[in-house]
């Protein structure tokens, strides 16, 4: 798991401080602020692939910021594990309902925690038992860092290893190209939409070497599309 970046939402700082260690040693990369507001600014800036969200923040609740996450086309599928001391049933539904990918009950053991951020980023598609992504012989291994097809090393730079990360991870969907640019770049940096076709177009002379270039599809107005369908 150590290529995933975790947005921890934790008003109370000895709490938040904890969550901080038990991810780190889990080798995650962590975000933690203490609000709904600092999320929101933390999110503009910043690709993260699951936050840790307290039910009870000052201002706009967590409940309330997961549910408005949910609604937006930008964040609907980023996973959300609440963190709360409320254990009713009810409050779980609630929680639920609203999109939540999963729910903690205060006190917690931090083996619990890693427990459940695995099985939702499992569900999510973005982490495998083995730490791989594979489309056909194509494999993508998080953990080394490689890419490879039919066992052959491809020699991608780190954007470009990033772009494929994404669209494997969200194959048959057609992204814009500014979906591509915060999702792989990030919000916070500028970079012309050109800037994907570039990569896209190294992509595929890679991939054409070894007769896969197929995999990644335009859709004329719209965007790209990685697919094993023609």
């Amino acid at each position: 798991m150590s290529n995933l970046k975790i947005l921890v939402v934790e008003d109370e700082e000895a709490i938040r401080e904890m969550l901080v260690m038990v991810l780190e040693q889990a080798n995650l990369t962590v975000i933690a602020v203490g609000s709904a507001e600092q999320a929101r600014e933390s999110l503009a800036d910043n690709m993260v692939d699951l936050i840790i969200l307290d039910w009870m923040l000052p201002g706009i609740s967590g409940v309330e910021l997961a549910r408005r996450l949910k609604n937006e086309p930008g964040y609907k599928e980023l996973p959300i594990i609440l963190l709360t001391a409320r254990g009713e049933e009810e409050d779980k539904i609630r929680g639920l309902e609203i999109g939540a990918d999963d729910y903690v009950t205060k006190p917690f053991s931090p083996k619990e925690l890693i427990a459940r951020i695995k099985a939702v980023m499992r569900r999510s598609g973005k982490l495998s038992e083995s730490g791989q992504l594979s489309v056909g012989d194509l494999t993508l291994d998080a953990e080394q860092h490689k890419l490879t097809i039919a066992g052959r090393s491809l020699e991608v730079s780190p954007t470009e290893f990033r772009l494929m990360q994404f669209f494997m991870t969200n194959p048959d969907k057609v992204y814009s190209r500014t979906h591509l640019l915060d999702q792989v770049w990030g919000r916070s940096v500028y970079i012309e939409e050109r800037t994907v076709d570039v990569h896209i177009r190294r992509l595929r002379k890679i991939l054409a070497e070894y007769g896969r270039e197929e995999l990644i599809q335009t859709v004329r107005g719209f965007g790209y599309r990685f697919s094993m369908a023609n």
